[in-house]
């Protein structure tokens, strides 16, 4: 299988409008466009019946007590785990491309609705869901996608792996609420092939003014 899209390039940097957060002069983060990216895929395995799109971050700090802190980085140093920022499944098996916007645009408080979506498809929470379970004004089940959002003293830019997987199978057993992590132990021994692309993102203005110069 092939996997490309037209929103960024693989290994180039996810622009603002499929992000959840961008970087703010004043407050270090404002709230982006977090339009889901458009995907397209090629070369798909004959007996396919349906596919699964899952973005995870692998990048994130395994233990909080630097993020977002004025006066210091996050170690690059510091061991890293993965966040989910989308799981989609049921995806017929006569799809080729999701387009920019039809999973999710705009920032949605408390989440969007699941985990039903468009054209018999489901959505799993994503890991922002785990994240905002102690704030008043954001906390609920955040189904779909909603995009990056690194913390803004994090050393290294982060990545955004989205992949796609074909299936033999046409739905996964769930019922009702599910994670990304769930999926990913629900496909196994299911998949016949899968394809991925990597788009990068930091609201660290360090790494983007070195990044724009480099």
């Amino acid at each position: 299988m092939k996997l490309f899209s037209d929103s960024f390039t693989d290994q180039g940097s996810i622009p603002e409008r499929n992000a959840f957060g961008k970087i703010d002069g004043q407050n270090h983060v404002a709230l982006a466009g977090n339009e889901n990216p458009h995907l397209a895929w090629t070369d798909v395995p004959d007996a396919t019946q349906s596919f699964v799109v899952i973005c995870h971050d692998p990048d994130v700090p395994s233990k909080p007590d630097d993020v977002n802190q004025e006066d210091r980085e996050i170690p690059s140093a510091l061991p890293r785990v993965d966040f989910y920022h989308w799981a989609l499944v049921d995806v017929p098996a006569t799809s080729t491309e999701i387009a920019q916007g039809a999973y999710s645009s705009g920032i949605t408080p408390r989440g969007k609705a699941g985990p039903l979506a468009l054209d018999g498809t489901r959505q799993g929470v994503n890991d922002f869901t785990n994240w905002f379970a102690a704030d008043r004004d954001m906390n609920g089940d955040y189904f779909g996608y909603d995009g990056p959002c690194p913390p803004w003293n994090d050393s290294i830019p982060h990545r955004y792996v989205f992949t796609v997987y074909a299936l033999d199978i046409a739905e996964l057993p769930f019922e009702g609420r599910f994670t990304g992590a769930d999926v990913i132990k629900a496909i196994q021994g299911h998949v016949l092939g899968q394809a991925s692309i990597t788009g990068l993102y930091t609201l660290n203005p360090r790494l983007k003014n070195s990044a724009t110069q480099g």
